[in-house]
């Protein structure tokens, strides 16, 4: 439950990220329009605390190793980071659960 919560977590801050930066910032400095920041920007804050809530939490669960944390933190932070770091997740998780 908690691993598939923190998955869920880590798409929305995905999708949000992606939102963010491809789309709201666009609009913002091409149009002049700065709504969509306004809107995207507080959703993806709070998927990002919840990412990284998640994190704190499931890391007690399955022990990560620093390198495990470094990578999640950081997957959180550029764009497509958070999908190509879920492989690296579930295989850590497999693992946990195996032992």
């Amino acid at each position: 439950m908690l691993f598939t919560a923190f998955r869920i977590a880590a798409i929305v801050e995905g999708i949000t990220t992606l939102a963010l930066f491809f789309v709201a910032m666009p609009i913002k400095y091409m149009l002049h329009d700065p709504l969509w920041v306004q809107i995207v920007g507080p959703l993806h804050g709070y998927a990002f605390l919840l990412y990284i809530a998640l994190m704190a939490v499931l890391m007690r669960k399955a022990p990560w190793t620093n390198a495990d944390v470094i990578r999640a933190s950081l997957a959180s932070l550029i764009p497509f980071g958070t999908f190509l770091n879920d492989g690296a997740i579930k295989r850590r998780w497999q693992t946990a659960q195996a032992i």
